[in-house]
């Protein structure tokens, strides 16, 4: 379970210097709790071969924009009336919300040609379906991109995934690394805008399907005995985030159209979600076995993010986190274990679509916190 705390404050002369009713007011609380859940098998077939089966939830999203942080005035005069009640992340009534979540099932066949090595492959079904709208004056109000709801169904696609590991049991030490491909998805995405807007004649055109292709990401794990009873761990994780967009059928029409415009000069349009950066993460540790049925750990971790300025919909820019963790093992075949960490999560301007790979940016979400708890059950047979 993950409880972040995540709000920040609109930019100097918000909206803009001509209409700056909205400078440094605040975002209000807009990150949702998240839970991710995992479980895997693992079965010896053979001296030389095994099989495993692993359930992840490998990525996410999920946040909601407060509807009631300052807005502007209920009336404006000229251009600015499409934008009267408006706030930065809402219309007055609704707030800006995105919903997304992927699953993974991998089939995994080992091969041990020797005690010492382990080297696997397999193939991975994943599935993706999310939500999202967006409401405020961070997407040019309802008459615009403000007035967007999109929702994708639940659809499935197969990657592959494949690595090597090594140990040697006689001081502990274990390393393995597991490379994951991309996984190309074709969604069905119902898109509509608000009908009296700007871009109300695309409700009316038959959709065509969105390309989602979820990024591809390297796993590299390491342990190794330090002293009697005590180990020391890292894991080194990168993501390929920067090769990563969603433009959705009829948003990428909606974007095409609003590129013209000098003021966002993107002839080719933009994306919903995009990224400038890979995500690289480390994570590293000590663990002690304490008594015949108790062992604890200590951790820290580092995340990079994956660019600053970032989405409105996700605005963090990676974390730092300490965590600790305990398991108990009331029989040799069977354990417990749960733990705690504390993120300290990385400040970042958060921009719109049609900003991206500019230096504009709406707000600045900064002094942001999360804490994660898990728990743990395994079963030796």
């Amino acid at each position: 379970i993950l409880d972040p705390d995540v709000s920040g404050k609109t930019k100097d002369n918000y909206p803009n210097a001509a209409l700056p009713l909205l400078s440094n007011t605040s975002t209000g609380e807009m990150a949702d709790d998240y839970q991710f859940y995992n479980a895997a098998l693992k079965l010896q077939l053979h001296p030389n071969f095994s099989f495993g089966l692993l359930y992840d939830q490998p990525f996410g999203a999920k946040a909601t924009y407060s509807t009631t942080t300052a807005a502007l005035p209920a009336v404006l005069p000229g251009a600015a009336a499409a934008l009267a009640g408006h706030g930065a992340f809402h219309n007055g009534s609704e707030g800006t919300e995105v919903d997304v979540t992927t699953q993974n099932l991998s089939f995994i066949l080992g091969f041990q040609p020797t005690v010492n090595w382990n080297i696997y492959g397999g193939a991975a079904y994943q599935t993706v379906k999310g939500s999202v709208q967006l409401r405020g004056t961070a997407y040019g109000g309802n008459a615009t991109f403000g007035g967007y709801n999109a929702n994708i169904k639940e659809t499935g696609d197969v990657g592959w995934l494949a690595g090597v590991a090594f140990q040697l049991p006689e001081i502990a030490l274990k390393t393995s690394l597991t490379y994951r491909s991309e996984i190309e998805h074709s969604v069905n995405a119902r898109e509509t805008f608000n009908s009296a807007g700007s871009f109300g004649a695309l409700n009316f055109l038959t959709p065509n399907k969105t390309d989602i292709t979820t990024p591809q990401s390297a796993n590299l794990d390491f342990q190794t005995g330090i002293m009697a009873d005590t180990v020391a761990f890292a894991n080194v994780r990168w993501v390929n985030w920067k090769d990563f967009s969603i433009r959705p059928d009829k948003f990428g029409k909606a974007s095409l159209i609003a590129g013209q415009s000098p003021t966002v000069n993107k002839p080719n349009g933009f994306d919903l979600v995009a990224y400038t950066d890979d995500q690289w993460s480390a994570n590293v540790g000590v663990g002690r076995k304490l008594t015949e049925q108790w062992a604890g750990n200590i951790s820290v971790g580092w995340d990079s993010g994956a660019g600053n300025p970032v989405t409105t919909l996700g605005p963090t820019e990676g974390y730092w986190n300490v965590g600790l963790g305990a398991q108990f093992s009331p029989a040799p075949n069977y354990f417990i274990a749960g733990g705690v960490k504390y993120f300290w999560l990385g400040d970042a301007k958060a921009q719109s679509g049609a900003q991206f790979g500019t230096s504009e940016y709406v707000a600045d979400f900064t002094d942001n916190h999360a804490i994660a708890y898990g728990l743990k059950i395994g079963y030796r047979f």
